[in-house]
């Protein structure tokens, strides 16, 4: 089944609104607070937090490589206070990055363009390190 670029693998929340949930707990945002900004159930801005930050290190690696081979003059993002905020910080990156090189990336936010960089599987239950392009001989 092929997904709509703005959607993730099995969730309902198209990838601004969880990417928005993401942001503000990587700006130390309780989970309380960013599920009413949202109009969320807390148990379902729970579950996309705790799958982020289950994967918090691969995505940031992900998108750190991503950053630096698709900048023009790429500057990978600095630390920050946590590894969910520092893969956060990568997504965030990456996209300023792409924008550098295909300005109508810049037209759309970071969490769409990261939901068609890893084909929705951002929150997916298995993440892999590498995606495969099929198209490709």
């Amino acid at each position: 089944m092929l997904l709509p670029v703005f959607a993730l693998v099995r969730r309902a929340d198209v990838a601004e609104v969880i990417g928005a949930a993401l942001a503000a707990k990587a700006s130390g945002v309780g989970v309380r607070v960013i599920a009413e900004l949202l109009g969320r159930p807390v148990e379902t801005v729970r579950g996309w937090l705790r799958r982020f930050a289950a994967r918090a290190e691969v995505v940031r690696r992900y998108f750190t490589v991503l950053l630096v081979d698709a900048g023009v003059d790429p500057a990978p993002p600095g630390t920050e206070r946590t590894p969910f905020a520092d893969a956060v910080a990568a997504v965030v990156g990456a996209w300023w990055s792409m924008t550098s090189r295909w300005t109508r990336i810049g037209t759309v936010s970071p969490w769409l363009a990261a939901c068609a960089v890893t084909g929705g599987i951002l929150l997916a239950p298995a993440w892999p390190g590498q995606t495969i392009n099929t198209s490709r001989p």
